[in-house]
């Protein structure tokens, strides 16, 4: 019985975070210019801290159990949150790379399709990782490998970077600080 009532639980929740990607993805947001500005940056340092096993491994040696629970609770709704984050900013890169994708500049237009590639990749996988995250709260003690994540997020952040410096070249463009 308690497993049944697990498995709807986790299908809705699963439900939910589906539905929500649905739907802010079809919300259009006006002007590059303001797409920009909803980037939210995000420190990829005390995100790689959060998911990183050998940290999670020294708490649950160190810590009571009881404690180590509600400790990698915390921890892993900070990482949902970074990664709640992270898909955001992925959202938006998508639309910034798709309007640049008409460029007559075959660098420009290349570095677009890259990144809108690579930011529809991280927006698929953010709500997979947010899945197993809220999983997770529910099991604190199971493992959750979301490392992954920081390194798509820092390659996402590189061709931003390079899309904004051939588009710009006086307008820095950072997705993480």
């Amino acid at each position: 019985m308690t497993i049944a009532i697990i498995l709807v639980v986790a299908a809705v929740l699963a439900l939910a975070v589906i539905l929500r990607i649905a739907v802010s993805g079809s919300l259009v947001v006006a002007g590059d210019a303001t797409l920009a500005r909803q980037i939210q940056p995000l420190d990829v340092e005390a995100f790689r801290n959060l998911v990183d096993r050998l940290e999670e491994d020294y708490l649950r040696r160190r810590l009571p159990p009881a404690c180590f629970r509600a400790v990698q609770r915390q921890r892993l709704r900070a990482m949902a949150a970074y990664v709640q984050t992270a898909g955001r900013n992925a959202e938006i890169l998508v639309r910034i790379g798709q309007s640049a994708l008409p460029s007559a500049d075959a660098r420009t237009a290349e570095a677009a399709r890259q990144l809108v590639d690579q930011a529809l990749l991280l927006r698929r996988n953010a709500a997979f990782v947010l899945l197993r995250i809220y999983l997770a709260l529910a099991w604190p003690n199971a493992g959750l490998a979301a490392a992954p994540m920081v390194d798509h997020y820092q390659r996402l952040n590189s061709s931003a970077m390079l899309l904004g410096r051939l588009q710009d070249p006086t307008t820095p463009v950072r997705i993480s600080s």
